[in-house]
This record gives structure tokens, C-alpha cells and sequence, in this order.
């Protein structure tokens, strides 16, 4: 496991870039410049609509100043009388005069449209009128009040600066300190914060909690950074499975070669065992000691034929297949098993069907059913049951016989089912078990192009099933 941990080093413990926690820009941090940017917006937005409002109103203002001349004009040529108090109400705030010219301050161009024209109004600037008078030599004078205007100007100037600034101020108080804070600045430092679990390898916080997620872009954002997240991780723990198998396969290699040579050291001696059991067989005469001879000649003749499998599989080398009754498989298999002092203490039950053939190599089957004997053997105590069912299957349209190993002994632990069929998956390492003969039991019946599987029976103990393409 240390290549998985100096490949988690390297990959998510490299040094951070600078500004990775807080990001700045000309000094200023991100909610620092948000909020310069903000204050910069709404001013040029605020001093915008006053420089565009303002103008319209004015014009409306001299609109009304105008209108308000034209109707002045006309009473004003309706030959009012200048007594004060015989004026309309409405006009007492205008101020009518009557005198000569120069005390009214009538231009000279002024004096000939009035003489040419007496009838008509002269208007002399935009404020003040004047009209001949019914006296030889006098002239009537009425001033327009622009005061009313100016004021009015004024006023409407310093309540538009007063109501932008107040939807200026609200503005800034409402986004910086209520939406941006919710909608911005959190998802940003919560992003932030589940960074830097990531790069502590705290994958408890390392993804956004569903709650901090809204229906937002930087939602959707914080949605995609835990997709990729969750994928990078899923990719460094196949990553570490796929180290860890690579050293279980170097050690299956080293096993595989040390297994061959040992293989080949044996033929000899278990060659001449053999001819010396032989010519005992031919010289003895005793029933018990012929019986005896023959199981070990059998299991001598057993042994050379895995020790030649070893290395014709090194070699790898075709196995020749051929219909196989599977009760003849399964007696030769426990008579090898039973060579074992606890095999008379234990009950074993062949109810395979006499008919049930499969096309396979005996040899290598046999060599199956001894590793799955072997471990209910085990797993049983004295006075324990072995037993070995089969039946018929069709799957997708192709027969099958599936052989069923049963045992009443304790099952097989939880934690190691799931990678039972996996090498070195074994609670008797340190005692008789080296958790290969699962895995290679498991490539036997592959390369056959059956499966196998393993389960716990609800009654107790454990079934092995080996199911094997059924023979025409």
C-alpha cells in the first residue's frame, strides 16, 4: 500500500498556487473588489439618471414658464385696469406698470413695433411684456415672476439627488449584506473551504453538502466540482485495487515460477515411488495391503499428473476436453480427500445422478472438486456432514449441470465472501491454507467456461456451486 499512498502524495498534495484560499486582485480581496465594483455601478447608475432626468425636467419647467406667458399675454392685451385692487386675485402676483419708456426701460426697437403696431404686445425678453397705454406717450409693463420656476427647479434637483441617493444606499445595504452574502460570498467560501479538504485528503468534508447547493449557476458549478470530485476518488481507489492486484500478481509470478521448478524437481522421485509401488503390487498378496497400495499409487499417479499440469500450464498449453460423468469426478476426488485422518469422522453423501456428464478435462475438474472437498473438510467438525447434489439448467438456450458442494459447518465469514475467489483471500494463512486453491479452482472452471460461486445456507454452513457446460 505504499505506492497507493506516495500516488495520493503526489496527486493531491502538491503545493497550492498562491492566492488558492483567497484570491486577490491589486490587493484587494474578492469580496472587497465585489463591493468596489458594486459602489462604482450604482454611482455611475445614480449620477446617470440624475444627469438624464434633470434636463427633461427642465424642459417641462420652461414649458410651463411659457405656457403661463402666453396666458399672461393675453389678459395682459384685454386692457386690464392697473388699479391694484380691482385685479383679479390670481394676477396680484404679477407686477404691472404703466409710465413713459424710459422709466419702464423700453428699448427703442421696442417703441417703434408698438407705435407701428398698437394693438399688439411686445415681448422684450422672456419675462417682461409691454403694450401701449390709452395715455398719449405711456406704456403698460408686466413682469413674469420666474422665482415660482426657479424654486420649483430647485427643489425637484434636490429631491432626485435625495431619492437616488436613498435607493443608492438601500442598494448597496441590500446586495452586499443580504443577497451577495447568500447568493455569492457563502457558495464561494464554502467551495473554497471543501478545496482545501480535498487537499488536506479529508474526504468527510471534501464535497458540498446538498444544502449549501442552489438552483443557480454556481450551483450547478458546485454540482459539477462534486461529480468530478467523486469521480477523481473513484478513479484513485480503482487505482489503488489495481496496485494492490499488481503486487498480489507479482507474488502470484514468484509463486508460479518457484511452483514449476518444484513440479519439475518432482517428477523423478515421484517416478520411481511409483514403479516401486508398482512392483510392490505385482510381489504382495494381501488383500488390506493391496487395497492400501492401490490408494497410494492412485494418489502417486494424482500427484504427477498436478506436477505435469504445473508445468504444462507454465507452458501454456491446450487442455483437451471430453464428456465426464460428474459421480465418477466426485469419488475420485474424496477418495483423495479422504486420505486425511478426519475424513472417517465426517459423513459424505455423493448424490450426484449417475447421467449428469459435462465436457471438461477430468484432470483439471478433478483437481476443482479435491481444493472444494478439501475446504468443507475443514470447515466441518467431527461428525459433520459433506454432501454433493447436481441438477439440469438451460441458459440462454444452452444446457448446463450445476454441481452444488454442501457442508453444516460454521459458513464463511462475511467480511471474506465478497472476495472469496480472490488470491491469498484466506483465514488459514498462518496454519494449512496459502488462499490460492479458490483462485485457481475459480480459473479452472472459467477456462471451462463455466462459473462458480459461493453463498451461506440460511440453515448454516456453507454451498459452493460449480455449474459446467452440460455434454451433448
Amino acid at each position: 500500500m505504499s505506492a497507493e499512498k506516495n500516488w495520493r502524495r503526489s496527486s493531491y498534495s502538491e503545493p497550492r498556487p498562491p492566492g488558492f484560499a483567497v484570491r486577490t486582485f491589486g490587493g484587494l480581496k474578492v469580496r472587497q473588489k465585489l463591493a468596489v465594483l458594486h459602489n462604482i455601478f450604482f454611482f455611475v447608475l445614480a449620477v446617470s439618471v440624475y444627469l438624464s432626468v434633470i434636463p427633461l425636467f427642465s424642459q417641462h419647467i420652461e414649458a410651463a414658464r411659457e405656457r403661463e406667458l402666453r396666458m399672461v399675454s393675453e389678459i395682459f392685451g384685454a386692457e386690464l385696469p392697473m388699479n391694484a385692487s380691482r385685479q383679479p386675485q390670481d394676477l396680484s402676483v404679477y407686477d404691472f406698470r404703466e409710465g413713459d419708456a424710459a422709466s419702464l426701460g423700453l428699448s427703442a426697437e421696442g417703441r417703434t413695433f408698438l407705435e407701428e403696431h398698437p394693438a399688439e404686445t411686445w415681448r422684450q425678453n422672456k419675462h417682461v411684456l409691454f403694450r401701449l397705454s390709452r395715455t398719449p406717450g405711456q406704456y403698460r409693463r408686466v413682469s413674469l415672476s420666474s422665482a415660482f420656476y426657479d424654486t420649483a427647479l430647485r427643489q425637484a434637483r434636490l429631491s432626485l439627488f435625495v431619492v437616488l441617493g436613498t435607493i443608492y444606499v438601500l442598494s448597496i445595504v441590500v446586495l452586499e449584506f443580504m443577497i451577495m452574502p447568500q447568493y455569492v460570498y457563502q457558495p464561494l467560501r464554502v467551495m473554497l473551504n471543501a478545496d482545501e479538504s480535498l487537499l488536506r485528503d479529508d474526504r468527510e468534508h471534501e464535497l458540498i453538502s446538498e444544502r449549501f447547493i442552489l438552483n443557480d449557476e454556481i450551483g450547478q458549478i458546485m454540482r459539477s466540482r462534486n461529480a468530478i470530485v467523486s469521480q477523481l476518488r473513484h478513479q484513485e481507489d480503482d487505482l489503488a485495487h489495481a496496485l494492490q492486484k499488481l503486487e498480489e500478481q507479482d507474488r502470484l509470478v514468484s509463486l508460479g515460477l518457484l511452483s514449476t521448478s518444484v513440479a519439475h524437481e518432482l517428477n523423478t522421485p515421484l517416478a520411481v515411488l511409483q514403479g516401486s509401488i508398482e512392483k510392490l503390487l505385482e510381489s504382495n498378496q494381501d488383500a488390506h495391503t493391496l487395497e492400501r497400495l492401490a490408494r497410494m499409487l492412485r494418489v502417486t499417479q494424482r500427484l504427477r499428473k498436478i506436477s505435469e499440469g504445473l508445468i504444462d500450464f507454465a507452458r501454456v498449453r491446450s487442455r483437451e476436453t471430453e464428456p465426464v460423468a460428474l459421480h465418477g469426478l466426485i469419488d475420485e476426488s474424496w477418495n483423495l480427500v479422504a486420505i486425511d485422518e478426519k475424513a472417517s469422522a465426517v459423513s459424505f453423501e455423493n448424490n450426484v445422478k449417475m447421467n449428469h456428464t459435462v465436457l471438461g478435462n477430468p484432470d483439471r475438474l478433478v483437481q476443482v472438486f479435491v481444493n472444494l472437498l478439501r475446504n468443507a473438510l475443514i470447515a466441518v467438525s467431527s461428525g459433520g456432514i459433506i454432501r454433493v447434489e447436481s441438477r439440469c439448467l438451460q441458459r440462454g438456450g444452452q444446457n448446463w449441470v450445476s454441481c452444488t458442494f454442501i457442508d453444516n459447518g460454521p459458513g464463511i465469514p462475511a467480511h471474506v465472501l465478497p472476495n472469496l475467489f480472490e488470491a491469498f483471500v484466506s483465514t488459514r494463512l498462518d496454519a494449512r491454507g496459502t488462499g490460492l486453491g479458490l483462485t485457481v479452482a475459480e480459473g479452472i472452471v472459467t477456462q471451462h467456461g463455466g462459473t462458480i460461486s459461493a453463498s451461506n445456507r440460511p440453515e448454516g454452513g456453507a454451498s459452493l456451486e460449480v455449474v459446467l457446460p452440460a455434454a451433448a
